[in-house]
């Protein structure tokens, strides 16, 4: 009697398995699942419980191995052309720049809302309504922090620091742009002195900015010498503030 249960639950596994042979990729649950209640059903014939959980087990197995792995089941993605996070299908602005940060509907971010995306925007919090310039500023930009060594034109390493991501900016974002460099000095020394010092300085930026890839043809500079403070000169703080380098556009 027991050889007879033994055969039948082989044949009961031999059904299953001539069954989910045909079962499309898509469908390995449902035949894993019908394996594992059929090899259940097996082991039902045999005394015991024992092996009707190792039936269900077995059966599970099977209808699994015959049907295939789940890694089997491929769903194509959704293309994202211009690789901003957002698929083509919800992007309503498909050709975002390279590592521009979008919204949800694949735009680029104006936090300022003055018109510049911030991924091009140097003046990145312009007063609401403010009328600003291809750079995203009201006035010219002041390269803060673009210092250099005392009484020479060499860059500091922390304004080459300051200088690398916006020579990047520019030659990635302002190819056509043309800027103007402006040089600006302190009153100490004499006002030829500072006029060929201002020039000098504002020559070793666009020096940098043409060796990390900007194109020298669309930059320009002016020394201004000590003829335009921002602020008096009476203080170490004023002095401070006035020796600097500014960009306008051209």
């Amino acid at each position: 009697m027991i050889f007879y249960k033994k055969i039948t639950a082989i044949m009961t596994v031999a059904l299953l398995s001539t069954g989910c042979a045909t079962v499309e990729t898509e469908s390995w649950q449902n035949c894993a699942i019908a394996g594992a209640l059929l090899g259940g059903s097996a082991g039902a014939f045999v005394e015991g419980a024992t092996e009707v959980g190792a039936g269900a087990v077995v059966g599970g197995v099977i209808g699994g191995s015959i049907c295939g792995p789940a890694e089997q089941v491929m769903i194509n993605p959704e293309p994202d052309t211009d690789a901003d996070g957002v698929v083509d299908s919800r992007d309503e602005c498909p050709n975002t720049p390279a590592g521009a940060v979008v919204d949800s509907k694949g735009c680029t971010l104006d936090s300022d809302a003055d018109g510049v995306a911030d991924y091009k925007d140097q003046c990145p919090n312009s007063a609401p309504g403010a009328q600003v310039n291809e750079l995203g500023c009201v006035d010219a930009l002041v390269l803060d922090g673009v210092n250099f060594h005392t009484a020479s034109a060499e860059l500091t390493d922390s304004a080459k620091a300051i200088l690398l991501p916006l020579a990047i900016a520019k030659r990635t974002h302002y190819v056509d742009t043309e800027l103007v460099i402006h040089g600006h000095t302190d009153s100490v020394g004499t006002n030829a002195y500072n006029q060929v010092l201002s020039k000098n300085r504002a020559e070793s930026v666009r020096d940098f900015m043409i060796t990390h890839g900007c194109n020298g043809d669309k930059l320009s500079t002016l020394g201004h010498g000590e003829d335009k403070p921002m602020v008096g000169n009476d203080t170490t703080e004023g002095r401070m503030k006035n020796r600097r380098v500014e960009l306008t556009i051209k």
